[in-house]
């Protein structure tokens, strides 16, 4: 089921990028191996790959895409050992006209370790490390704008499983999130010389979790949880991100949008048949801003919380999953005035995958997600911004070793009072090898 989960997640991460997420697992048609390698060469077309409003900046490319693969799976007595990587070469031709550098690279690595110290303690290590430019690989890091360069984002986490009895168990987790992007301002006012304070100012953080779940088991296929997590985020540009209105002649710090929280949640998963699974949990997230600006209030608040989703496996090799988030995010915007500035935004998200194999060697994908944010303090407080993501994907399976697809992704981001909305078109056609 690991892997299941795993691809499903690439999927939705995938919706609007041009990573082989809907690239069919060909080794599900081969003899259990503990390493493959796979490549997938694409050539694609790309209407705004930029993320520019309509206008002069808005430019198409065509292009093309490489992107090799490892996987590797080492089942072990007591332990399991997975490693997966992927590397993208992306090729945009409009950029030779333009003399900029034509070429992008991303790299994703995944990791995790089982293992399992008794019958009653399991234990699980994992992480997750991208290098790259858009937005969904980096795992929607607070702007829905395409950053140039190597920005990178690393999710690691480590959980511990504990079966007290028949009925009554716990799961204590710590995850760490780590950003950083390499647009900086090098401390100075970029505001004030030209386009803005940096992507690294706003956005570079470092994000602790720890959190404890305590499940009771109602009946075979009912559990349910109550459970508590802190949450620790630490801004790290140490630049200048704009004018600070309540105290004339001093700025805001990136560290001013620092918080701290504590949720409180219920939850339970469902199980009523083997092919349907349904999870989630919700409850109340109390943020305080510990950090805010001289001349400002910190204007901690409580908001919702949840983290909702469902599997229906209704054919082999074909499966539909919708999930439901609300939780606070960051955001690339400030907009401050004499009164506050806006410190996050809180994001609604439904999102579908529909995965169906028509025959054993024609297998099409759909998904997509709507976005909702609201902004919180500044002039921009409580305006909202919403994100239309969907992509489809078609997949031929020649043989076990080879197969071709065809896709297509669309975005739409509307418009705020300060910043201006997009839309986006892509189309691509590739082959894959696999051995």
């Amino acid at each position: 089921m690991r892997k299941f989960f795993v691809c499903a997640g690439l999927a939705l991460a995938g919706t609007t990028s041009l990573q082989a997420a809907y690239t069919p697992d060909l080794n599900s048609m081969q003899t259990t191996k503990m390493w493959s390698v796979a490549g997938t060469l694409r050539g694609f077309y790309d209407d705004n790959y930029n993320t520019q409003p309509n206008g002069p900046n808005k430019r198409g490319s065509a292009g093309f895409e490489v992107s090799p693969q490892l996987d590797l799976n080492v089942p072990l007595q007591q332990t399991e050992i997975g490693l997966r990587y992927i590397y993208g070469l992306y090729y945009y031709q409009d950029r030779e006209n333009l003399d900029q550098k034509p070429i992008d690279q991303t790299q994703q690595v995944n990791l995790w370790v089982d293992h399992a110290f008794t019958e009653r303690w399991q234990g699980r290590v994992q992480d997750n490390f991208v290098v790259g430019q858009e937005p969904q690989l980096l795992g929607n890091g607070g702007t829905l704008q395409r950053a140039n360069g190597n920005n990178i984002h690393n999710d690691g986490a480590m959980t511990l499983n504990t079966q007290w009895t028949r009925l009554f168990s716990t799961s204590l987790t710590y995850e760490n999130n780590w950003y950083d992007y390499q647009n900086n301002g090098d401390g100075l006012p970029p505001f004030i010389l030209a386009g803005g304070p940096s992507l690294a100012g706003l956005l570079n953080r470092l994000q602790n979790d720890i959190s404890l779940n305590v499940n009771w088991r109602l009946q075979p296929t009912v559990v349910a949880f109550v459970g508590y997590k802190y949450e620790n985020i630490s801004y790290t540009g140490n630049e200048v991100i704009g004018f600070n209105f309540a105290t004339p002649g001093t700025f805001l710090m990136s560290d001013n949008r620092n918080q701290q929280s504590q949720f409180v949640y219920l939850g339970g998963q469902y199980t009523p048949l083997d092919n349907l699974n349904l999870q989630g949990q919700a409850g109340v997230q109390y943020v305080d801003y510990n950090n805010a600006a001289p001349g400002y209030s910190s204007n901690n608040h409580y908001s919702p919380y949840a983290n909702l989703s469902g599997t229906y496996t209704y054919l082999p090799g074909s499966y539909f999953q919708m999930g439901f988030t609300e939780s606070r995010t960051a955001t690339d915007l400030v907009a401050a005035n004499a009164s506050s500035y806006t410190q996050d935004q809180l994001s609604s998200t439904v999102y579908a995958i529909l995965n169906h194999s028509f025959t054993p060697r024609v297998i099409g994908s759909v998904n997509g997600q709507i976005q909702y944010s609201t902004f919180y303090g500044g002039s921009i407080d409580g305006e909202s911004q919403t994100w239309y993501g969907i992509g489809i994907n078609l997949a031929y399976i020649f043989n076990p070793h080879l197969s071709a697809d065809i896709g297509y992704n669309y975005d739409d981001v509307t418009s705020i009072t300060v910043q201006p909305g997009y839309n986006r078109n892509r189309v691509y056609v590739g082959v894959t090898g696999t051995y």
